[in-house]
């Protein structure tokens, strides 16, 4: 029997299968209207990458905002519980994650056997989030990754004080608009500052503790995780694919049900 984990988020839908060595193969695809839908996607992917199909003898643990709506898993898991584990299993000497995703960021404090021990998380705004960056991206006319780059030759950060994404955008409008404007690279810099207070805040309110990783979509902007380092005071850990932690959490809850016996 194999362990397969799907974690769908608002965004993008993500599927890790597991062998006896580790992970055999891992998707990414675009959430749809209906979480079931991803899922299946995402699960096809997977399945074929690894030679196998949805006929094989799977044992299926779903977690994320739709994990809920898959009929196909035999339980779901909440998303904290599996990034935990999956987190542990990247980094054992982790003990805090900061997950950002596309519309929430969550911080979670795992123990020494990659169980979850304590967890905040911030979803009532935009701010701080993978779609507001997007939308800022967009209202600078410029790719996320070329904002990341620029944002390495900010020498001081655009002050962006807002809590709300509407206000914050016009912020950011009128430091485009300013005579003369405030510098791009500031601009962007005071963005990610912006986004950055937020996650300490609820950092600070469960306790920061070393190590640290960062997970979700929005761990793949190096000039965010740069100025996120420089608030909390050291390097933190990144995943090669930083997207796949809760799924692979939620591979790793299934794999340990198969050694239990739990159907």
């Amino acid at each position: 029997m194999k362990a397969l984990g799907i974690d769908v988020g608002s965004l993008t839908t993500k599927a890790v299968i597991l062998d006896d060595d580790g992970i055999l193969a891992s998707s990414i695809v675009s959430s749809g209207d209906e979480a079931e839908l991803s899922a299946k996607a995402a699960l096809e992917q997977t399945l074929n990458q690894a030679g196998l199909s949805f006929d094989d003898n799977l044992y299926i643990i779903s977690t994320g905002v739709g994990g809920k709506s898959i009929s196909f898993s035999q339980q779901q898991k909440a998303l904290t519980t599996c990034l935990a584990r999956g987190s542990h299993y990247l980094f054992p000497s982790v003990r805090m994650t900061i997950e950002m995703g596309a519309e929430s960021s969550t911080i979670i404090k795992v123990n020494e056997r990659g169980r979850l021990s304590d967890w905040a998380n911030q979803d009532k705004c935009a701010a701080g989030s993978g779609i507001f960056l997007q939308q800022m991206a967009k209202l600078m006319e410029m790719s996320l990754a070329d904002m990341a780059q620029l944002s390495f030759k900010a020498k001081s950060k655009a002050d962006i004080s807002s809590t709300c994404a509407v206000f914050a955008e016009s912020e950011v409008i009128s430091h485009v608009h300013r005579d003369p404007p405030t510098p791009r690279e500031e601009i962007v810099a005071g963005i990610y500052f912006s986004v950055v207070s937020r996650i300490m805040s609820l950092c600070k309110r469960v306790g920061i503790e070393k190590d640290v990783a960062v997970t979700g979509g929005v761990a793949l902007n190096s000039g965010l995780v740069r100025i996120l380092e420089e608030e909390i005071g050291f390097g933190v850990m990144v995943p090669d694919i930083p997207q796949i932690a809760a799924a692979l959490g939620a591979a790793l809850v299934a794999r340990e049900n198969i050694e239990k016996g739990i159907k």
